[in-house]
């Protein structure tokens, strides 16, 4: 099993601290079916440092002894506005097409129509567009339908996993179970920046993994 959505490199975000917590994640992730790692930090305000983030890489790859890790970002739109779309070929999945995309938690359905142009921009480019965590954004908690427009459009749909305890917003377990309902999500990750939360993707793989097999 992939996890494609782990905050798992140290010292670069709000994810593990040190060498000494990517170690702990790593274990965890194993213990929960967790066979290989994308490593996504936050390109956003105040995290994002591009040469420290492969530096981090870099570092945890030489200790972990062969574990399959894989560079990648998790990418705000407004800080990819704010780089200019030239980034986006900084920013991917490293080796891979894919380009995980992190909306506005409060973006309204109308702000949905920028996100659109710049979706489309990215599968111009040649890169599949995973959107993190729909769950979360206030506009498809209101309207999933939105979600289903965003998969209509050819983006693939990732659930974090801490939605099996209500979310970090406390909000997305009923809106989560609602996409699953629909048939929207292809992913399930762990969006892990602890130890604990390596269980919760275990349970949401038990509750809800058979729901990605189509």
């Amino acid at each position: 099993m992939r996890d494609i959505h782990s905050h798992i490199l140290p010292g670069v975000d709000d994810g593990a601290l040190d060498l000494a917590e990517s170690f702990a994640m790593i274990e965890a992730a194993k213990a929960a079916g967790v066979t290989q790692i994308v490593c996504t930090p936050h390109v956003r305000d105040p995290y994002f440092d591009y040469e420290a983030m492969w530096d981090a890489y870099d570092a945890l790859v030489a200790a972990v002894d062969g574990f399959p890790l894989q560079m990648g970002f998790e990418v705000n739109h407004a800080k990819l506005m704010e780089l200019g779309m030239e980034w986006v070929d900084y920013l991917h999945f490293d080796g891979s097409d894919e380009f995980l995309l992190e909306l506005s938690s409060r973006a309204t359905d109308v702000e949905f129509a920028n996100y659109e142009r710049t979706i489309f921009d990215l599968q111009s480019r040649g890169y599949e567009v995973i959107i993190a965590h729909p769950e979360r954004y206030r506009a498809v908690q209101k309207d999933p339908e939105i979600a289903l427009r965003l998969r209509r459009m050819g983006c693939r749909l990732q659930a974090s996993a801490d939605y099996v305890v209500g979310g970090r917003l406390g909000h997305e377990k009923k809106p989560a179970q609602k996409l699953f309902d629909m048939g929207l999500y292809d992913f399930i990750a762990s969006d892990a920046h602890c130890v604990e939360q390596y269980a919760y993707l275990a349970r949401a793989m038990r509750e809800n993994g058979r729901d990605l097999e189509r």
